[in-house]
């Protein structure tokens, strides 16, 4: 058998395999309240030893796209509470993804009384959708305030809080893909001049703080964190590899020292092999790798030193049955893309599997 499918097992992870369902912002959330579709829909995937939600709101403000979920309210533990028992029914263990956009999003997709808000009120370059306007510029963001700052970190706590009340075995920090937390890891972006701006080790506090805090509520082994190291991601700019390889060489042995669950490593651009090692050396917990791969890569990967665990997103969102797919050796359903952000079962829960396509040819 492949190591890919075999039973993983480091820390407090206990997973069925080494197969991960990498986070995907699908939009199907209406009112922004987890539903029955949802559940259906991660409950197709339980193949997978570990789930990671789509990226969710811990707190209203973070709502940048339409139709997002949240967990700042008891009606989404109650709507969450349905997926969890879904995908324990299916063996599986499953994080919520916690996303605050910060400057990527738009007023017209936040609730009432809401701001957008970010590390600076640096604007970013770039449009995104709303169901009241179609495709509109980023809004004009607000500058976090210190104290600013500390409510975005108790928010987090208590949307963690509310994440093991409805079930979650844990919960994923977004630390990528141009969002809030990378907007203070980018010294362009955040241009700040207070404790949270300036050095690497500044940049990375609101990151470290976050983690730090959330895991003495909740536990560290309940705790991890997704990367993006490179990304340009939601108009940041790059800066200097020895800056990024030395941010994130601080990242891990502060997320070490936690003690958290998971680091998991979205590759989004190319990412040096010494960067890799660096990560590697000084966490000692699990890591996942995740984008590009197909079911041969994410096996040599899982023997090359780095990866503990190997996500597939798009190849999920189209193979319910990836799982069973991988164990078979066949072929893949490719992706509708334009139904990956509709609202609806269409591009959703449709997708057919072996089993289904087997019934349908006897």
């Amino acid at each position: 058998m492949n190591k890919i499918l075999m039973p993983y097992s480091k820390g407090a992870l206990r997973l069925k395999n080494h197969l991960v369902m990498a986070p995907m912002t699908r939009s199907r959330a209406i009112d922004n309240l987890p539903n029955a579709l949802m559940a259906e829909y991660y409950a197709q995937r339980t193949g997978a030893g570990l789930l990671i939600t789509e990226g969710t709101a811990p707190t209203p403000e973070a709502l940048g796209y339409p139709r997002i979920p949240g967990i700042f309210s008891q009606h989404q533990v109650e709507g969450w509470q349905k997926v969890t028992s879904a995908v324990h029914a299916g063996g599986s263990k499953i994080f919520v993804q916690l996303m605050h956009t910060g400057r990527i999003g738009h007023q017209d997709n936040l609730p009432q009384g809401a701001v957008l808000v970010g590390a600076s009120d640096l604007k970013a370059a770039g449009q995104i959708f709303t169901d009241t306007a179609g495709l509109q510029d980023y809004s004009q963001p607000q500058a976090l305030t210190t104290d600013g700052i500390a409510n975005i970190i108790g928010g987090h706590v208590v949307a963690a809080q509310y994440a093991i009340q409805a079930g979650f075995d844990g919960i994923e920090l977004h630390g990528a893909n141009g969002y809030l937390l990378e907007q203070f890891l980018n010294p362009t972006v955040n241009n700040r001049t207070d404790e949270y701006g300036g050095s690497l080790q500044n940049r990375s506090r609101l990151l470290i703080e976050m983690a730090k805090a959330i895991a003495d509520a909740i536990g560290p082994q309940k705790v991890g964190i997704r990367f993006s190291p490179y990304s340009t991601l939601g108009d940041l700019p790059p800066f200097a590899d020895d800056e990024v390889f030395e941010t994130y060489q601080h990242l891990a042995q502060e997320l070490d020292a936690l003690g958290i669950a998971y680091i998991h490593i979205a590759v989004n651009m190319p990412i040096p092999q010494r960067t890799f090692d660096a990560v590697r050396t000084a966490f000692t917990g699990t890591i996942i790798l995740c984008n590009g791969l197909t079911p041969e890569t994410a096996e040599a990967a899982l023997h090359n030193g780095f990866a503990d665990l190997v996500a597939f997103g798009r190849s999920f969102l189209a193979n319910p049955d990836l799982a069973e797919r991988i164990a078979q050796q066949a072929e893949l359903n490719q992706p509708d893309y334009t139904t990956l952000y509709t609202p609806g079962a269409q591009g959703y829960t449709t997708y057919p599997t072996l089993l289904k396509s087997t019934l349908e040819l006897t």
